[in-house]
């Protein structure tokens, strides 16, 4: 266990950060941030910040001693990094999560492997290797780089097999996976924290809504279409935490079709998609990922109250923080980024 007043050493300095710190905070430890951009949105609520590169060997030793557990805030942190704190300091969650949600091709079949059905896929090692899966999986169909995308990023739409040669050029001739296009009603997550010795709290799950790649909302309940699917999506969600041996937060996406849960992706770490349970719940997913790398029991996942629906304050959107605080039933989150760019995730808003 890990007691209160204990520093927590956060790989990553975003907006996810910033939120475990503030949680973490309120409970009375510590936080220490590593990374190497110059805004830290993480650093500006965090008791001590290192800026350097998570290559860079001293400056991880000198993290390593002055904290007592580390996690991290986004999964692409080169695993070598983590392997070298894990000799000194616990790593929460482990190198094994990260290795399986870094590569798009383990982790669908690594997925797959546990009886979860992920959208069907080919991997795509070379432009010929492309070829050969869209004669597999046909057309409309996802082109995705296997390491390194997010948000809508390092992915492509196929709509004909004539776009091969400008598709993959656009992922930049990376290895990639493709995937058939899925027919679906509705997407949805599953968020859970899972503690050292096993325990399991699941939040309900939301309706999230895209565009352009990027969340736009989420909102609980979901409708009956999704809860109808929610149970088997949970069950795969806990058979990935303890196969991977997982502490902390754990999240996997769906789509829901008529042959039941499609798996998308998982994301070993805090998710966009459990934002609203900062005031729709009564322990948030930052509470719960910190309590969970700490040794502590897990919080309660029920809702605070019966509707809570959160959306994403993109670019432009953030000048929109009058209006919104004017609304009894908002919660304003803003991130401290200084540059307002479209598409950015610059805060967020939850109403009950």
């Amino acid at each position: 266990m890990i007691e209160p007043g204990s520093t927590i050493g956060i790989l990553g300095g975003g907006q996810l950060g910033r939120m475990l710190a503030l949680s973490a905070a309120s409970m009375g430890y510590r936080v220490h941030v590593l990374a190497p951009e110059a805004e830290l949105p993480a650093g500006d609520v965090a008791a001590q910040v290192t800026r350097a590169e998570y290559g860079d060997l001293a400056a991880l030793d000198r993290f390593a001693a002055s904290v007592d557990v580390v996690t991290f805030e986004f999964e692409n942190v080169d695993t070598l990094a983590i392997r070298h704190l894990a000799a000194q300091v616990p790593v929460r969650p482990g190198v094994a999560s990260l290795e399986v949600a870094q590569d798009r091709l383990a982790e669908k079949t690594f997925v797959a492997g546990l009886g979860g059905r992920p959208t069907p896929f080919r991997a795509v090692d070379d432009r010929h290797g492309l070829d050969a899966a869209l004669a597999d999986l046909g057309c409309p169909a996802v082109l995705k780089t296997r390491r390194f995308g997010y948000d809508g990023k390092g992915q492509v739409r196929l709509r004909s097999p004539d776009e091969a040669d400008a598709a993959f050029a656009a992922i930049g001739g990376q290895p990639a996976v493709l995937e058939a296009w899925v027919t679906y009603s509705h997407e949805f997550s599953v968020v859970l924290a899972r503690g050292a010795t096993g325990d399991i709290a699941v939040w309900p799950v939301p309706h999230n809504v895209h565009v352009a790649g990027v969340l736009d909302t989420s909102q609980v309940p979901a409708p009956a279409e999704i809860l109808a699917q929610a149970a088997e999506a949970e069950a795969l969600a806990r058979r990935v935490a303890d196969a991977l041996g997982h502490v902390g937060v754990l999240t996997l996406e769906f789509f829901a079709t008529a042959d039941g849960p499609c798996f998308n992706e998982m994301a070993p770490r805090v998710h966009n998609s459990g934002h609203w349970t900062i005031e729709g719940a009564r322990a948030s997913q930052f509470e719960n990922h910190i309590r969970a790398i700490c040794g502590l029991p897990l919080g309660s996942t029920e809702m605070t109250a019966p509707s809570v629906l959160m959306r994403n304050l993109l670019g432009d959107d953030v000048h929109d923080w009058h209006q919104i605080l004017a609304d009894a039933r908002a919660h304003l989150h803003l991130y401290g980024k200084s540059a307002v760019k479209p598409g950015r995730k610059m805060g967020h808003v939850t109403w009950l």
